[in-house]
């Protein structure tokens, strides 16, 4: 196999981590307000994914940076014609950030109300504008013959765009309500069990639209079979959910996120960005990579240091894998 297809698959591997890992945090933020009813349980819903969730965007990071030093052409063109919505991307998850670390400094109840509003738009803002953005990878952009991106932010917000982000947006919502169903005991549990039904069958219908649109126009037999599985997976989940099996349903999203950005790449491959152009380029794995030596020496560290990351993460939800309900939380915030 070429080192070109081998980094390919392993900034596909990197993406499919963020979004099974990062969305469920996505999930659980935008929730905030529709499943807990009063500060403890807000706190309880935090605290659910406060060991994990600055984790899991390393694998944003790391993706980003093999994108950079594996592929530059693509990066270059990639951050250019995105640069908006990556930039709105970017200042969410800086507020989302900023939002868990502060919200807890004060007991004022306005300063807590304006935090959680910064963590429910910091989750909403990436679990839209991704979907849109691999929409638009996958389904192509305008790149002209010097591999430079000639559109606009509107160019991007087109029907499939759209459908894409709404595709993502509804997935985490549903794979954050299955964590919380499957990481609390309580009232609380039972009602994220009865949401995750009802957005697992609204992002199943959303889904299988998006998935069926991009394997009609630029699938394969594999993707299809990815598809598929993400399909059966969900509608798997749900099932599990509707049955009080918490871990089987969390198991049925993680497991469709993964499928489906598995089914992307596979549709996407050998191009990285096609273009829609009639006289343009499009970018693929030969025209956009790196040298031979750039991927060779990056091969022998990604082979010493990744094993360790996933054992080193894989670890940290083991530490933190107990269930949590508001007897936990106090009910005063400790400052």
């Amino acid at each position: 196999m070429e080192l070109t297809t081998v980094w390919f698959c392993l900034i596909a591997l990197l993406w499919m981590g963020y979004f099974v890992l990062e969305g469920f945090d996505f999930g659980v933020g935008m929730l905030l307000p529709f499943l807990a009813r009063d500060d403890r349980e807000r706190r309880l819903m935090i605290n659910t994914i406060a060991p994990v969730w600055d984790g899991n965007e390393v694998w944003l990071i790391t993706a980003g940076g093999a994108t950079f030093a594996a592929f530059p052409e693509w990066y270059a063109t990639l951050f250019s014609g995105f640069y908006l919505p990556l930039l709105l991307i970017l200042l969410a998850l800086i507020v989302r950030g900023v939002a868990f670390e502060f919200r807890h400094q004060r007991s004022d109840k306005s300063w807590q109300a304006w935090w959680d509003r910064a963590i429910v738009v910091g989750s909403f803002v990436p679990a839209l504008l991704w979907g849109v953005a691999f929409a638009n990878i996958v389904r192509g952009v305008p790149i002209d013959a010097d591999k430079n991106f000639q559109g606009t932010i509107w160019t991007l917000l087109n029907p499939i765009g759209i459908l894409g982000g709404l595709t993502t947006l509804t997935l985490f919502l549903t794979h954050g309500a299955m964590f919380i169903g499957l990481k609390t005991d309580g009232e609380i549990r039972r009602r994220a069990r009865r949401l995750s039904v009802v957005l697992g069958s609204i992002a199943a219908v959303v889904a299988v639209i998006f998935l069926l649109w991009t394997e009609v126009h630029t699938g394969d037999l594999v993707s299809a079979v990815l598809f598929i599985g993400a399909a059966v997976c969900l509608v798997g989940g749900v099932l599990a959910a509707a049955s009080g099996k918490e871990g089987l349903a969390f198991t049925g999203t993680f497991l469709t996120l993964g499928l489906a950005v598995a089914g992307l790449f596979e549709a996407l491959f050998p191009a990285v960005m096609p273009s829609t152009l009639a006289g343009g380029v499009s970018l693929t794995v030969h025209n956009a990579s790196a040298t031979h030596y750039t991927l060779k020496v990056m091969t022998i560290i990604a082979a010493i240091f990744t094993p360790l990351v996933v054992l080193y993460q894989a670890w940290t939800y083991w530490v933190f894998r107990r269930r949590l309900s508001v007897q936990h939380i106090p009910s005063e915030a400790v400052h």
